[in-house]
């Protein structure tokens, strides 16, 4: 399918279907693309939005967490969206947990994939090897279990951010702030659904700190993907799209 990407308001952004909200949010790396197949199968019954996060935007002095979890909420009460259903992704699951917390009772369920938060491996160095296609080719691979889910395509985009050194700066600025933002101490007062799905061959957010969210979110279930690494939604998202169904289902009276 076609992206239809909207700009309007300095945002860039999916909203795509109608009825309950699903809000999606995107890695450090990520792109609008990343949730291609989520949007295509949850836009027929749920109104998805995929907000474009200014990660490479930012003035270096506000590339952190704190920012792209203000832009967010700006973005929301921009949009108007009520009683949110929040995925994120690596970074974007970070950011989910900085939003639910502050907007607990916009939030009516909360899911999270590979998610930063407790603990991360970075890029493979504090700063991303800029020139060196093969560098980068292989980091992004690094991601899927599949290396051939990392498509030409993919493995260029992130070539192409990597060789800017502005956008280099931001993103190891986030990082940054992402390691420093450890939230095992604030995530036990998150009280809405969580569910968790996870690669079981992850390797930049192990199974290990899916075990942990688990234990730390009280009312969160967990869900492994076999064969999978760190981004289940682009590498099974046939299986990912059903377990997300399902969770949809089981916690629907919650959400009206």
């Amino acid at each position: 399918m076609s992206l239809n990407v909207r700009e309007e308001n300095n945002y860039k952004y999916i909203d795509e279907g109608e009825g309950e909200v699903i809000m999606l949010l995107h890695g450090l790396f990520g792109a609008l693309s990343n949730w291609e197949s989520v949007l295509s199968f949850f836009s027929k019954q749920y109104r998805v939005v995929i907000p474009l996060m200014p990660i490479y935007e930012l003035p270096i002095k506000k590339a952190d967490l704190e920012s792209l979890t203000e832009f967010i909420e700006g973005f929301v009460a921009w949009k108007q969206l009520k009683d949110i259903t929040l995925i994120g992704n690596s970074l974007g699951g970070h950011i989910a947990l900085l939003y639910t917390l502050a907007n607990q009772s916009n939030v009516k369920r909360l899911i999270l994939t590979g998610s930063s938060g407790l603990f991360e491996s970075g890029m493979g160095g504090s700063y991303p090897k800029r020139g060196s296609y093969e560098y980068i080719k292989e980091r992004v691979e690094y991601t899927f279990y599949s290396p051939k889910t990392a498509t030409p395509e993919l493995v260029q985009e992130v070539f192409e951010i990597t060789s800017s050194i502005p956008k280099c700066l931001s993103i190891v600025s986030i990082a940054k702030s992402a390691q420093r933002h450890n939230m095992a101490n604030q995530i036990t007062q998150i009280y809405v659904p969580t569910l968790l799905i996870w690669g079981l061959n992850d390797t930049i957010t192990p199974p290990s700190v899916a075990y942990e969210f688990n234990r730390l979110i009280p009312n969160s279930e967990l869900h492994f993907i076999d064969k999978c690494c760190h981004a289940p939604m682009m590498e099974h998202p046939e299986q990912f799209n059903a377990i997300l169904h399902q969770f949809l289902q089981d916690t629907a009276e919650l959400a009206v």
